[in-house]
């Protein structure tokens, strides 16, 4: 192995913790833990992953996202923000989850999993995000220790941060390699989409993609 590329590796990374996240997410976790951090004393940042994830649909690219209640955009730490449910978006979710991947190989293998989270009200966001998290890993079987920050660090010498590379408004550089999808005859393979989309394309066998 090339000399940096293990260095690097051996670093560990720094994460914030997203909705249901894209997969370069799950690349870059499954690439540097053990030594994983996720950020949680950050202040909330607009239009980003953490309250986002983008799914395939017919009409293509769907961005699914959970409101957070009116405030939480100005300086709030992200553990403290507070989900909105002046709507009904957990069903709005939830409907879009079943539209786009009944077809799927596996949406109906985790269909019990997942659905719960489109239920159960959670107060904040970070604890959704966490719960969502958790069940993410067990069933990709990426079995690693996760420590979550107890301050705020503009940068660490010792991890490799992906807290704002990792962004829907930037074109990744991963290089993925395609898998199945259910609406590629349409408008072909769509790259680092939520992790729920390989995962109900693939299965078990998501683990070999990361």
């Amino acid at each position: 192995m090339n000399t940096n590329i293990k260095y690097m590796i051996e670093k560990g990374a720094v994460l914030p913790m997203f909705y249901l996240p894209p997969i370069e997410y799950f690349v870059q976790l499954n690439t540097y833990k053990p030594d994983i951090l996720i950020e949680r004393e950050e202040h909330f940042p607009k239009q980003t992953y953490r309250n986002r994830a983008n799914i395939y649909t017919p009409d293509g690219v769907l961005a699914l996202v959970v409101p957070v209640i009116k405030g939480s955009k100005n300086h709030t730490v992200v553990k403290d923000v507070k989900i909105s449910y002046d709507f009904r978006w957990q069903r709005l979710h939830w409907q879009s989850l079943q539209a786009c991947y009944r077809r799927s190989a596996y949406f109906e293998y985790y269909e019990n999993d997942f659905a719960p989270f489109y239920e159960k009200q959670f107060e904040f966001l970070f604890d959704y995000n966490q719960e969502l998290f958790n069940l993410l890993l067990k069933l990709t079987k990426i079995k690693t220790e996760i420590t979550y920050t107890d301050e705020y660090k503009a940068d660490y010498a010792n991890l490799h941060d992906f807290r704002h590379a990792i962004h829907p408004k930037k074109e990744t550089e991963m290089q993925q390699k395609p898998y199945f999808q259910v609406f590629e005859d349409r408008q072909g393979f769509k790259k680092n989409l939520s992790i729920v989309d390989l995962l109900f394309n693939q299965g078990p066998q998501t683990i070999n993609y990361l």
